[in-house]
Formats: structure tokens, C-alpha cells, sequence
């Protein structure tokens, strides 16, 4: 795992967002950085690599054929990380009580 992907394991873990997370999942020949099976929640974080073009569009055709097994996204950059993590688990929380909600 990367800095920041640990990071983000710590506060995953152990159902610290009241759903279970795993690391590493594998969908088909894709593996996604975490994932909670309960809600169907893919959670990838973006390191420098993912801002070189071919990546970019790799990223989004990877995450589009993810997509059509139902699988929701949240995206969270580096940046957000180290520049104001609280805000980016934010994003993942808003994210996880909205799928609760349906």
C-alpha cells in the first residue's frame, strides 16, 4: 500500500465507518483499492501516475466496466488526502449514508 492508501486503511478498518471494508478486492481482472460488499462501495485513491492522459482514460474505461456490476465510486485524490483529509473522509462518509438511505 501506498502513504496514503494506509492512511485511508486506518480510518477504513474494523468497521469504523459502521460498514466493512476490504483491501485489494478483485472484480473480475480489475483490483480496487477498497471495497465494501454490504454497499457495493468502490474507494480509490489517486496517487501522481493516475494524471498522465493514457492513465486518465484507462481510469475511466476501468471504472465504467466496474460500474455495470453495480458498483458505486468515490475518488479521492493525494492531494486530499494530505491537504485536508478530514474532508475527504467526508466525501466517503456523505457517500456511505446515501447508499444506507436506498
Amino acid at each position: 500500500m501506498t502513504s496514503t492508501e494506509k492512511i485511508v486503511w486506518t480510518h477504513l478498518r474494523k468497521k469504523q465507518l459502521g460498514c466493512r471494508f476490504l483491501r485489494q478486492y478483485s472484480v473480475d481482472h480489475f483490483v480496487i483499492d477498497f471495497y465494501s460488499p454490504e454497499l457495493k462501495l468502490a474507494i480509490e485513491i489517486d496517487g501522481d501516475v493516475h494524471k498522465v492522459p493514457e492513465n486518465k482514460e484507462y481510469d475511466k474505461a476501468r471504472q465504467k466496466y466496474i460500474e455495470g456490476f453495480g458498483i458505486k465510486f468515490v475518488r479521492i485524490k493525494n492531494e486530499e488526502i494530505f491537504g485536508n483529509a478530514d474532508l475527504a473522509f467526508e466525501k466517503i462518509i456523505k457517500e456511505i449514508d446515501k447508499l444506507k438511505k436506498s
